[in-house]
This record gives structure tokens, C-alpha cells and sequence, in this order.
């Protein structure tokens, strides 16, 4: 059926489709605004609370990622970040027992990005979890040994 018949402008449907732009394929994009899976993730990001805790001898970064099971949670390190994912879906064998009447808890992606320093050591690295706080710690490395004073003997000299 014709858009023209049910009322509906083909210019604005270009429009709208255009500011929509359903997606998620790089190159596949129809205007310059940023991808479905750049916004999902910037609003990950900016859901997903964390504290990040320097200590002497280590960092320690606490995520709060409520209702996830281990399976759930990734941890990485890549290119000098540490990434923290996981993602909560809605539990399925609930819905078929009954209906949901209130849905608060959140659903959906959990992201943090955090750019180590240098002095952290991304090769240890340890991850914990319990009552939904993700606890990454992130070792420091040494201080580096304080160079010695090269002493240079002084020759009396003959020309």
C-alpha cells in the first residue's frame, strides 16, 4: 500500500527512518550520527556506577553490577583500559508462572571503561565478586630502582 493513501509523507518517513537508523553495522549507517551500539554502550557506561580507590601498592575499582551471575561479568584488560561488561535479561521462566506487575530492578548492559596509569601492573590483576559489587584490584609496579652516581676518576693529565 502506498504511504501517500494511509496519510503518511514520504519525506518525513525518510526523515524519521534517518534520525532512527535502525543500524548497528558500521558503514550501513544513513547520516553521520552515532550507531545504535555507540549510544547503548555511552548509556551502559554512564548506568553503571563505580569507586576507584588508590592505594600504596595497588588500585581498587568497585562496580555495582546488581542481580548478575558470574557468567555474566567480563573482565579485561585491552589496550591500556580495564573493561568491565556484563549484561542482566530478563529472567523468562518467571514471566511464564506469572506476569510482571512492577518491573524496577534494571535490565540490560553494564560497561565501565577506566584508563590504568602507568604505574599499574596489567599483569596482576585480580577480580572478585559478592553481593553485587564487582571488585577489580590492579597491583602497582615497583618504583624504579633510584640510579647510583656513576663516579668518574679524574687523571692528572699529560698534554
Amino acid at each position: 500500500m502506498e504511504l501517500a493513501r494511509m496519510g503518511l509523507d514520504p519525506i518525513f518517513l525518510n526523515a524519521l527512518h534517518d534520525l532512527l537508523d535502525f543500524t548497528d553495522e558500521p558503514g550501513q549507517s544513513t547520516h553521520h550520527g552515532p550507531s545504535r551500539a555507540y549510544v547503548r554502550d555511552a548509556k551502559a557506561m554512564a548506568a553503571t556506577p563505580a569507586d576507584v580507590v588508590e592505594y600504596p601498592n595497588a588500585y581498587q575499582f568497585s562496580i555495582d553490577m546488581p542481580g548478575l551471575k558470574m557468567d555474566q561479568i567480563k573482565v579485561q584488560i585491552e589496550d591500556n583500559q580495564l573493561v568491565v561488561t556484563g549484561e542482566r535479561k530478563r529472567e523468562s521462566e518467571k514471566a511464564k508462572e506469572g506476569k510482571y506487575v512492577t518491573m524496577e530492578r534494571r535490565l540490560g548492559k553494564y560497561l565501565k571503561k577506566f584508563v590504568l596509569p602507568e604505574a599499574a601492573d596489567v599483569d596482576k590483576v585480580s577480580a572478585a565478586y559478592q553481593d553485587g559489587v564487582l571488585s577489580v584490584t590492579v597491583e602497582k609496579k615497583p618504583p624504579p630502582e633510584p640510579k647510583k652516581a656513576k663516579t668518574i676518576e679524574v687523571r692528572v693529565g699529560q698534554d
